[in-house]
């Protein structure tokens, strides 16, 4: 990002505590989740998230390729993260460019300490996240989308697994950052946890924040991700309402 001046930076934070979009420090953008959103695929889910919106599909248990990457004790996860080249206002060249490959690393990484990778050994689950729009928080938002995916291809998994950005803007911390908050606030923290147990399976941060900010934006994250996982829960439940529990989900 290049150098702004001090009168090109919005107001991001008012005198009363609220935000740019008026939302309070802990409160998240509207999220609506849709799962089964594609046919062909074993599992998918749209994801509407502020104004991001984001695909994900997975298909498998399948055949491994390329061949050498099979493991004969477990699946192996493999992801693609792509923003397509019309999802932002910027121009953007078509394909995976450096930060799309290293989002699709550590979103595979995350999946495979969740999903039940010894079932299916000689495998690869494959997920693939389209992002079709992308107001900031597109790596949490896809995570979210592929979470819900999983689940409705039946893939047997420790839980969903919900994932938001708390960052430090305004010198306040606030959850779920839009577009303003990221380019012009002072960190961004991305974190995705499995909420029955509060671990965390994903964990970034760009940007400063000392020790008891840190502390409070790792709390306010667990909240929002809480919240998170209820919407993600009710969008399976809304599919297979009539089936009983969404598959892919361990009790």
């Amino acid at each position: 990002m290049g150098s702004v001046g001090a009168k090109d930076v919005p107001v991001l934070m008012s005198p009363d505590g609220k935000r740019i979009d008026g939302r309070r420090a802990d409160e998240l953008r509207p999220l609506a989740i849709t799962a089964g959103a594609l046919k062909q695929a074993d599992g998918s889910a749209f994801v509407e998230w502020g104004a991001n919106k984001v695909m994900a599909a997975v298909y498998g248990p399948r055949e491994v390729h390329p061949r050498h990457l099979q493991q004969n004790n477990k699946a192996i996860v493999q992801c693609r993260y792509n923003m397509a080249a019309f999802s932002v206002d910027e121009r953007k060249r078509p394909g995976l460019d450096r930060r799309s490959q290293e989002i699709s690393k550590v979103i595979a990484e995350a999946f495979e300490s969740v999903i039940f990778v010894e079932e299916f050994p000689r495998t690869s689950i494959d997920v693939y996240i389209e992002v079709l729009q992308a107001n900031a928080g597109t790596r949490c938002a896809g995570l979210v989308a592929a979470s819900v995916a999983l689940a409705d291809a039946g893939i047997p998994m420790v839980d969903l697994v919900p994932a938001v950005a708390v960052g430090k803007v305004a010198d306040s911390i606030v959850l779920d950052l839009k577009k303003e908050e990221d380019n012009y606030g002072s960190a961004d923290l991305p974190m995705a946890l499995v909420p029955q147990s509060g671990r965390l399976v994903l964990l970034q941060m760009e940007g400063h924040m000392t020790r008891d900010e840190l502390h409070r934006a790792l709390d306010l994250g667990v909240a929002g991700c809480r919240k998170i996982y209820d919407v993600m829960r009710q969008a399976l439940l809304d599919k297979y309402r009539a089936d009983g529990p969404a598959p892919g989900v361990a009790a």
